[in-house]
């Protein structure tokens, strides 16, 4: 397990304890969590990315709710 010392300014120092206090989360895991979310959101962007692609392609397709409903 790594281990990484972070330098915070006061005000970074200030939303990190409020965000703590609110979520009743030790400022550790909340640093994790936000690492997590961040990574989450650029697999998202990507699979984005990949999807305008094909729509610009003219290669994607959509369902009506009635088609999806008659199956």
């Amino acid at each position: 397990m790594g281990v990484i010392s972070i330098r915070l300014n006061k005000d970074e120092e200030k939303i990190l304890k409020i965000l703590s206090d609110h979520f009743h989360e030790e400022k550790s895991s909340l640093l994790k969590k936000s690492l997590f979310e961040l990574y989450e959101n650029t697999l998202d962007l990507d699979v984005i990315k990949k999807y305008e692609a094909k729509e610009r392609k003219g290669k994607t397709s959509f369902f009506t709710a009635q088609d999806i409903l008659k199956q």
